[in-house]
């Protein structure tokens, strides 16, 4: 099942977190970044494909050396700029690759990107939250499963699952 699928799924299941009203929030946020910084669509998109990339590297990392991941997600998803969440997942060393190697794939200015990554990366991180359970004995988060898609086989792409999900903002 594909990570919009699985978005959709919650969106419908009272027992996790996913709502019209928490999608509808990522995306007005989303297309605020977008029209802040005069982008068009397919920019933003393969902007934010490449920093969902680097964010499901980062946040494989973490897990593998014992970071509650989840409670990462609580702590710095939003929809509000957090320059807090950039740090938390990314050395300055790697902020720096991401940002040349973004600029490089985009064509987009790369301050313009590092003006954008505090904003795209809680907004990656709230969208991952959509599959929290409501009942916080429940641990599995299936939308944040399927991201980190252990078997390893890459079918995930947060830029399509995110531009899906404004279907139900419409």
């Amino acid at each position: 099942m594909g990570l919009f699928d699985l978005v959709s799924k919650a969106v419908s299941d009272p027992n996790l977190q996913a709502n019209v009203g928490q999608l509808g929030g990522i995306v007005s946020s989303l297309q605020q970044v977008q029209q802040s910084q005069n982008l068009d669509a397919d920019s933003t998109n393969s902007l934010l494909s490449l920093v969902g990339s680097q964010v499901r590297s980062s946040l494989q990392q973490q897990q593998e050396s014992g970071v509650n991941v989840p409670e990462l997600l609580e702590q710095f998803g939003g929809t509000a700029s957090n320059a807090a969440a950039v740090s938390a997942l990314f050395s300055d060393s790697q902020q720096q690759q991401l940002v040349e190697m973004a600029a490089a794939k985009t064509g987009l200015d790369a301050n313009t990107i590092q003006s954008m990554l505090p904003t795209l990366i809680p907004l990656v991180l709230n969208f991952l939250q959509t599959g929290k359970s409501t009942d916080a004995e429940a641990g599995n988060n299936p939308v944040l499963s399927s991201f980190l898609d252990a078997d390893g086989d890459g079918d995930v792409d947060i830029a399509d699952a995110m531009m899906l999900a404004s279907q139900f903002k419409g």
